[in-house]
């Protein structure tokens, strides 16, 4: 059961995600590409951010909205770590487990989507005004 956006497993592996970006882009070349430093940042703290701030609103239509948004954003993150391989700012095996994890939670968002849209699919039938 989902009492907190806590306990939420996307959430979770989102937060390990953004630590581990802060983590690889302190240090070496990487620090110093501050561009992509902030670029690749910001999207993975996206992920866990609309995560929480879709569960804490009070529409399920609204948390599919911001959970679509924090998938984008591990896309993005994705993308950056595409970057960083191509200009040597980290090693093949850091790459990939960055990416493994970023692709885990895309498609544990993807997974989570797609139920709680067939639930608001029943509730609507069921009963309207629990779709809003």
């Amino acid at each position: 059961t989902i009492r907190r956006f806590e306990d939420i497993q996307a959430w979770q592996e989102a937060r390990v995600l953004a630590s581990e970006i802060y983590r690889v882009t302190n240090s070496g070349d990487f620090a110093r590409d501050f561009g992509l430093k902030d670029q690749i940042r910001r999207a993975s703290v996206s992920v866990v951010s609309n995560i929480a701030e879709g569960f804490e609103k009070d529409s399920p239509r609204e948390f599919v909205r911001f959970l679509r948004i924090a998938k984008g954003s591990a896309g993005e993150v994705k993308r950056n770590l595409c970057v960083t391989l191509d200009n040597g700012l980290l090693d093949e095996n850091e790459f990939r487990c960055l990416y493994e994890r970023a692709s885990s939670i895309s498609r544990l968002l993807a997974g989570f989507i797609k139920y709680l849209e067939n639930s608001i699919e029943k509730n609507a039938v069921l009963n309207p005004q629990l779709a809003t």
